[in-house]
């Protein structure tokens, strides 16, 4: 499965430290970080690929967050990156999520961007926008059937993510419901928990606060 991404910065940018990368949420793709991914570039080697059946990646019509997960280690072994920190924002947070679960020594630290926890939340299934689509419209009932129904160890096995997380919630703008964020977080044993109240896209809405959340937690 190969990915289509985008980088900013150099191997060089910040000798010793580790690269970013940046997972998008669904229906979206790589385009969306073009500020973000500028800004931490400045510092930090970044990249942001567009995961299966979005943008210009593949659009293989199988779409699970694993299947996710292992495109996104595959990346990472392509590009010979033995850690990295992970921004994600939505599912993309989800599939970061995942990664930490079960490949914990491939990630130095996480953020997740509004991110659905992993309990049942009854997320509406969107319907198919009019018109072509920068994303295979399939992904999406399949990857919100998964977070309406996640496997209950992702919630269970919450404890084991010790790697420092930053969860960022997008306040009471946001479909997803903040005592559920904020339960997600305490459950995390390195995580910590900040509000911006800008909705869903907090790094679109807000991207001088949402930058200033991120490069303080990194910079930490």
């Amino acid at each position: 499965m190969l990915l289509h991404h985008r980088s900013w910065g150099s191997p060089d940018s910040q000798p010793g430290s580790d690269p970013v990368i940046l997972l998008h949420g669904g229906g979206s793709d790589s385009s969306t970080w073009e500020g973000v991914g500028a800004a931490l570039g400045e510092v930090w080697h970044v990249h942001a690929p567009d995961l299966r059946g979005h943008g210009k990646s593949e659009w293989p019509g199988e779409y699970t967050l694993e299947l996710m997960r292992d495109d996104v280690l595959a990346l990472m072994d392509e590009l010979g990156l033995a850690r990295a920190s992970f921004v994600g924002h939505s599912m993309g947070g989800f599939v970061a999520y995942l990664l930490t679960l079960d490949h914990a020594e491939r990630v130095s630290r996480l953020v997740l961007e509004e991110t659905p926890p992993p309990v049942p939340l009854a997320l509406p299934v969107p319907a198919r926008p009019e018109g072509p689509l920068s994303y295979d419209f399939d992904v999406r009932p399949a990857i919100v059937k998964q977070l309406n129904a996640p496997d209950p160890e992702w919630w269970i096995r919450a404890d084991e993510v010790t790697v420092p997380t930053l969860v960022i919630s997008g306040g009471p703008a946001s479909h997803l419901p903040h005592r559920t964020m904020y339960e997600f977080a305490a459950r995390l044993p390195g995580g910590r928990l900040v509000t911006i109240p800008a909705g869903h896209r907090v790094h679109v809405a807000e991207p001088d606060r949402f930058l200033e959340a991120v490069v303080g937690f990194f910079e930490d």
